[in-house]
């Protein structure tokens, strides 16, 4: 079976069932699984002189563990392959956390401040409406790129295998690869990496968005507006998102009650954004999901 068929399926699986509360409360996740890994070898080595070293050195090693396991389960076959590559997608519960952003935004500011709180790091206490559908839009933008595009990438590229090592520097990038006291030693390798894996999936997902989405924006303007953002990657698909649905996105935000004042991304788009807004983006989510799909299909049936 070959890996643009195994792709097809577990796109599918992913789709159709997402993540069932019915398993995953009886059995960890293979993300907590990583997050468990990775807590504990903060929490053992992260400490005393070379820091740096040795977060590259636990990176290492959990990155050649990854690798190991995903070897391992693609020896079972391809429905098995297929099984673990929809549970390492994440597109219909990206999804559902966005979309629930917006019903709660209809039930209450506070009930959307609660909703937002669940996908962002940001403060959320002193947010308008128009804040949390930023938040929830830019969550969707960044999180299709590192949560759907990007494994896909890398299983094209290097099987489950490839898409194993994603996840777990991805996963590290998300929980140690902070400029914090604590993190910035440690942490270096996983950041670095994070972003050198995601260089690609980034520019490919706002890629997508604005080829699926026509009349299309100026690419120039979009390559502009994501070269302003604070990640190197996460920009490409928040600016490309961002004139899918002519929403100005970014601006200040405030982070562990600091004050930060970012540039609007599409600035001459809509800033009273909404649920509506938020609903759209989600709809561009699946129009995107089909696209991938279809050229997915279209490899199968070539090889």
């Amino acid at each position: 079976m070959s890996l643009a068929l195994i792709l097809t399926i577990a796109m599918i699986l992913d789709a159709a069932l997402g993540e069932p509360r019915w398993l995953w409360s009886r059995v960890p996740h293979p993300a907590v699984i990583m997050g468990n890994l990775i807590g504990a070898a903060d929490a053992r080595f992260n400490h005393g002189p070379f820091r740096q070293i040795k977060g590259a050195a636990t990176l290492a090693a959990l990155v050649l563990g990854a690798w190991s396991a995903g070897w391992l389960i693609a020896q079972l076959g391809g429905i098995v392959t297929a099984l673990a590559a929809a549970i390492l997608l994440s597109h219909r519960s990206l999804v559902e956390h966005v979309e629930a952003v917006a019903r709660s935004l209809r039930q209450s500011l506070p009930e959307g401040r609660r909703a937002v709180a669940q996908i962002v790091g940001r403060d959320t206490a002193g947010m308008d409406t128009a804040d949390v559908s930023r938040a929830a839009i830019e969550s969707a933008a960044e999180n299709v790129s590192d949560g759907v595009i990007a494994p896909l990438f890398w299983f094209l590229i290097a099987g489950l295998p490839g898409m194993m090592v994603y996840k777990m520097v991805n996963t590290a990038d998300s929980m140690i690869g902070y400029r914090t006291p604590r993190h910035e030693a440690f942490g270096w390798a996983a950041a670095r990496l994070d972003d050198l894996l995601n260089l690609a999936p980034a520019r490919l997902t706002a890629l997508m968005i604005w080829a699926l989405h026509p009349p299309r924006a100026d690419w120039a303007e979009i390559a502009t507006d994501a070269a302003k953002h604070r990640s190197p990657n996460a920009g490409w698909p928040e600016a490309a998102m961002a004139r899918a649905i002519d929403t100005a996105l970014s601006g200040p935000r405030s982070y562990h009650g600091t004050r930060e004042d970012f540039p609007f991304v599409h600035p001459r788009g809509t800033q009273d954004a909404g649920p509506t807004q938020i609903f759209a983006a989600t709809s561009v989510l699946w129009r995107l999901w089909a696209g991938v799909l279809a050229a997915v299909l279209i490899l199968a049936m070539l090889f």
